[in-house]
């Protein structure tokens, strides 16, 4: 029998190749919101943080030079230390704790929802529902403060010898609390949106125009001509940051999608200053920030200069703070999204990874501090108004304030396990108001018996005990860390910070030099500590930051010969914001 001829296929469309690489892979993951995704990413916007943070501490110390060599240590000096309570206050408050913990989990929220299509503009909805509020409340609190500015002064530093010297300072740092709002808000949103470079040259600027003011109106002036620099390096601030939001901000979103049933979206994200959800939040940064304003009520009745020198030492003494918390700083969105998309496991191993890391970037700093403290404040300060026994008192307040600087950093990082989420916490401001009212106790006889160096040490005993209450109390939270095994590596490190603090102070003692003692002592501080976490037996797992930070895709794997076990394992990302990887590498 004859076979009937089998009928052709239908005719389909051309069918074009599948495009591979990269572009694929950028395909296959979607539109992006705000932040780029891979650890290359990550790597950059740490790299330009860590130059841009190196850069404002250096202007930092210029600005601190100029004033110590200018001014001295005495009672002008004092008196404009109380009136810059204010911006220190407002910089905490508004920049660096309460705005970016309530706004960056915000932003992310919104980003996400702008990324899934829904109909309007969750990030632009945001912007209208809350800065007309943050102008006019804080225009208000600016206010305010200057006309009260003389009952200020009486309440931070009743027995200080020049109150009207520093009623004059406080009425011009006061404009900052308006422009450092805006400077955080910024911030935050440039961060959620994966911008780091203006965030990060804030201070940059801020630094700038108190350093141009000193040297433009200094002779007129006197002190007072720090005062206005600080207003004049505010509104840098907000000037610096400006035309990169703008441009985040008109930048088209994804076309909008049909709305699925079910439950509606929260309506715009302006309630996030409704008083339930900010309020834990600012009361954990007043209690922080409180800690400067006991030491200064506490430093006024001792003899001039106890203000300045707890004021320059703490500057110096908290460098290696600053540097430690940068990557978490670059990391809290990457938390915040993770958490979004409802990963805490992928937000877990990023903050310890996190916490190891900048333990031991702080361990090497304060060491360091502790074993060269001398030679340090005769190297930045000892010229001009500044003498010998100045450097004398700052370095014995300098060594006690690096006893706390671990638990200055392990509260900066392991906040944002509280903050993270949608709601945040009252638990971090009862654990910061329990280290504050230890702080005070001991401060008052610390102060009597020891001066600055006896408030110092009250300071270093009440944050280590905030530490400790958020660590421990950090298990049970949005973000659940292993807290037994962080606490049994951060203990060991510091007993390396321990070990190198002897070698790096017995190294630098018959240098005459003091650059090549500070050198020195760095050089040797650093060595024992690595060498320590090397051999040590039982040492704590810590990820190179080479390796973390530019942990890269699975798909960029593929094309690299060879990969290590450890490498070729998989990699969970986060599906929100950009899909930043997480790896493994510390569990």
């Amino acid at each position: 029998m004859a076979r009937r001829p089998r009928a052709a296929p239908p005719p389909t469309a051309p069918r074009t190749a599948a495009p591979t690489g990269r572009r694929a892979h950028a395909r296959a993951r979607g539109p992006r919101a705000g932040a780029s995704g891979g650890g290359g990413f990550l790597a950059k916007a740490a790299a330009v943080t860590a130059g841009l943070t190196a850069a404002g501490a250096v202007l930092g110390l210029v600005r601190d030079q100029i004033m110590a060599g200018y001014f001295g240590a005495g009672a002008g000096t004092d008196a404009f230390l109380v009136a810059w309570t204010v911006p220190e206050f407002a910089s905490t408050l508004l920049i660096e704790d309460a705005m970016a913990l309530i706004l960056v989990p915000a932003f992310s929220r919104a980003l996400a929802r702008r990324s899934a299509g829904l109909p309007g503009d969750p990030v632009r909805e945001l912007v209208r529902g809350t800065v007309p509020r943050i102008v006019l409340a804080l225009g208000l609190a600016a206010l305010v403060l200057i006309v009260a500015a003389p009952l200020l002064v009486a309440a931070l530093a009743p027995g200080l010898p020049d109150p009207g010297l520093a009623v004059d300072c406080t009425r011009l740092t006061g404009t900052c609390v308006l422009s450092f709002a805006l400077v955080g808000y910024c911030s935050a949103a440039l961060r959620a949106h994966g911008r780091f470079l203006p965030p990060a040259a804030i201070y940059v600027a801020y630094n700038t125009g108190i350093i141009g003011t000193i040297l433009v109106l200094r002779e007129p002036w006197g002190v007072r001509s720090a005062a206005a620099g600080v207003a004049v390096g505010g509104v840098l601030m907000v000037l610096v940051q400006t035309p990169s939001l703008l441009r985040a901000l008109r930048a088209p979103g994804p076309p909008p999608r049909p709305r699925p049933k079910g439950p509606a979206a929260p309506a715009g994200e302006g309630r996030v200053l409704v008083l339930g959800l900010i309020a834990p939040v600012v009361a954990f940064s007043l209690c922080r920030q409180s800690q400067t304003l006991i030491e200064r009520f506490l430093a006024s009745p001792l003899p001039a200069g106890a203000i300045s020198h707890l004021n320059y030492a703490q500057k110096v003494a908290q460098m290696p703070m600053i540097l430690s918390l940068m990557l978490c700083t670059v990391s809290f969105p990457v938390v915040a999204r993770a958490l979004a998309a409802g990963d805490p496991e992928a937000a877990r191993r990023r903050v310890e990874r996190d916490l190891l890391l900048a333990a031991v970037v702080v361990l090497v700093g304060s060491s360091t501090v502790i074993a060269a403290a001398p030679r340090i404040v005769e190297l930045l300060f000892e010229r001009g108004e500044f003498t010998a026994s100045d450097t004398t008192a700052t370095a014995a307040v300098m060594r006690v304030y690096a006893l706390g600087l671990l638990g200055q950093t392990m509260v900066g990082a392991l906040v944002r396990c509280y903050f993270s989420a949608a709601r945040p916490l009252w638990y971090p401001a009862a654990a910061m108001a329990a280290g504050l009212a230890t702080t005070a106790a001991a401060g008052v006889p610390g102060a009597h018996h020891w001066g600055a160096v006896g408030i110092a040490a009250a300071n270093a005993l009440g944050i280590t005990l905030s530490a400790v209450l958020l660590l421990r109390g950090a298990r049970r939270q949005a973000v659940p860390i292993h807290v037994d095994r962080l606490g049994e590596g951060l203990l060991r490190l510091a007993t390396a910070g321990a070990w190198a603090t002897g070698a790096g102070w017995l190294c630098q003692l018959a240098i005459g030099s003091a650059v090549l003692a500070v050198a020195v002592a760095g050089l040797v501080v650093a060595g024992i500590f690595l060498l320590f976490v090397a051999c040590a037996a039982k040492a704590p797992e810590i990820p190179p930051l080479p390796r973390s930070a530019f942990r890269r895709t699975p798909h960029a794997r593929r094309h690299r010969a060879a990969p290590s076990a450890a490498e070729a394992a998989p990699v969970e990302t986060a599906p929100v914001g950009g899909d930043v990887p997480l790896d493994h590498g510390h569990r």
